[in-house]
């Protein structure tokens, strides 16, 4: 057994690994079905722009580490760094790729429904600009989470060393979550904005 705070080597066997790997692959499965259809549908060059642009909208855009997590899963496993650590990095990266392609490529946001979201919160930072902020704390709320199921083999370890803080945890991302839903409501309100049928 392996004590939450102390890096456990990746297993397949164990179940809260294996949870981790399923869900690395799914997110990375999505990644590139985007990207397949983007450069279908425009060119690779193109498709690999939005691909990007869209990824730095899930790293920065939403409550959970799910776009930051394509690359601190594999960072973990290859070099046993922290995800919270590499998540950090992942945030200069997405916030780099969005500086480079607003002074360059800046056409490129007008392409697609969630690359025109994307640059109207990074252009209007009053209000819009809290969504980063409440998305920042619930990522680094669910990264912390996903280096604590790194951390233990099976669900019973965790369980027995963080009884209550994983249901504060919980309830805060939630929270956060549903903040986001909010700012979003209100950001395409403001916008005029309808979704996509």
């Amino acid at each position: 057994m392996v004590l939450p705070g102390t890096p456990a080597r990746f297993h397949h066997s164990h179940q809260t690994h294996l949870e981790s790997l399923l869900k690395f692959l799914a997110l990375i499965s999505v990644l590139v079905a985007y990207f397949l259809y983007v450069a279908w549908k425009f060119n690779a060059a193109t498709g690999f722009g939005l691909a990007l642009l869209s990824w730095s909208f899930f790293v920065l855009c939403t409550p959970i580490a799910d776009g930051g997590f394509i690359v601190a899963f594999p960072v973990r496993l290859l070099f046993n760094v922290r995800m919270a650590t590499t998540q950090l990095v992942v945030w200069l990266v997405a916030v780099a790729i969005n500086i480079v392609m607003l002074l360059m490529y800046r056409d490129t946001y007008a392409l697609t429904f969630l690359t025109r979201l994307l640059e109207q919160i990074l252009t209007q930072p009053l209000p819009y600009w809290s969504i980063l902020l409440i998305s920042a704390l619930g990522t680094f709320l669910s990264i912390w989470f996903g280096d604590e199921m790194m951390d233990v083999t099976r669900h019973s370890h965790r369980e027995k060393y963080h009884r209550h803080g994983f249901n504060y945890r919980l309830i805060l991302v939630l929270g956060l979550g549903i903040l986001t839903v909010a700012a979003y409501y209100n950001l395409l309100a403001g916008l005029d904005i309808q979704l996509p049928e």
